[in-house]
């Protein structure tokens, strides 16, 4: 933890961060702790050494074959869960990518409410060329990109630049390699300035709109609205901008 700002870092270099059980419990539990500190106001995850992920480790990869439905079904569901965290996390995650971002790597980026990456990270879902399939990542996938580009990714299993992956709509922002973390600072450091309640039910009520009709979407904001507007943040804010205009 860095005052507002608390810092997840895959810390597994040597393997290129890969991610194995281990791994994505850490993960789940550093998100847990983030969330409990009331003084948290973003989440940035990064990655240890030349790479942020390479996505499932090697001895994950080699139980697929092994295990049973019960033990691929409780290992897919700590991916899954670690996905859920992060879409019902109350701040903001932001995953900064340097180097690749590969299979489940590429979906633990893609599941961060933001993505920063430097100029020359690669983003990639290469599943389908050992005949796996990037299931979870789907459901965050098409709700980012066009159905065609999703299809795309999904099936061609292509490595893509950090440019390209910004015009599909998987990052937000590209910064040069030699100045890439001091633009990450400044970049976390102005959401973490942001009035945190605004910002918790600006996401909360984003994500709880993707099952929700036009009319049941309209309604959740009328609440949200109203409820917004009774926060100490909202009122000194307006009395700011009152002041400011007077």
């Amino acid at each position: 933890m860095d005052g507002t700002i608390a810092r997840i870092v895959l810390d597994r270099p040597e393997k290129r961060n890969a991610l194995d059980a281990a791994l994505v419990e850490k993960i789940g539990a550093e998100l847990a702790a983030a969330g409990s500190n009331s003084a948290t106001r973003v989440v940035l995850l990064t990655g240890a050494g030349p790479d942020f992920c390479s996505g499932a480790d090697l001895a994950e990869l080699r139980a697929i074959a092994e295990n049973g439905p019960a033990e691929n079904i409780a290992s897919a569901r700590g991916i899954g869960d670690l996905f859920l965290r992060i879409r019902h996390h109350r701040c903001p995650v932001v995953a900064a990518v340097r180097g690749r971002a590969l299979a489940g790597g590429c979906g633990l980026a893609t599941a961060c409410d933001l993505v920063l990456a430097a100029e020359s990270a690669q983003f990639g879902y290469p599943e389908v060329n050992i005949g796996f399939v990037p299931a979870m990542v789907m459901a965050l996938l098409r709700r980012q990109v066009a159905e065609k580009r999703a299809f795309e990714l999904l099936t061609m299993g292509a490595v893509i630049g950090a440019r390209e992956a910004m015009s599909m709509g998987l990052v937000n922002a590209v910064f040069a390699d030699a100045s890439f973390d001091n633009e990450v600072e400044r970049w976390v450091e102005r959401l973490a300035q942001k009035p945190p309640s605004a910002v918790a039910m600006t996401k909360s009520l984003l994500y709880h709109g993707d099952g929700l009709s036009f009319e049941a979407a309209i309604e959740a904001g009328i609440y949200a609205n109203a409820l917004a507007r009774t926060t100490e943040e909202c009122k000194a804010g307006v009395k700011r901008f009152l002041e400011r205009k007077a």
